[in-house]
């Protein structure tokens, strides 16, 4: 699992509160759920997943208590 950084991803972690991260092909909802828990430590509200280019992205929202810009300054994305 990387986060993904493009104008976009910043964006949308500026106004919507989501990440964007690369996960496995082979990984579900559920598994990428409890890793980004584990790992970022932040609460999920919503999840959507998208194939591109043979690459697997998971577009996370997360709730109003955990603010995803803090765990992209964490990873140095912003």
């Amino acid at each position: 699992m990387k986060p993904v950084v493009t104008e976009k991803a910043v964006r949308l972690i500026e106004t919507n509160n989501t990440l964007v991260v690369e996960v496995s092909r082979k990984m579900n909802k559920k598994q990428i759920k409890q890793e980004f828990e584990e790992i970022f430590k932040g609460e999920i509200e919503k999840m959507n997943v998208n194939i591109r280019k043979n690459k697997k992205y998971a577009y996370i929202k997360l709730k109003q208590k955990t603010p995803a810009i803090d765990i992209a300054t964490k990873f140095g994305l912003i």
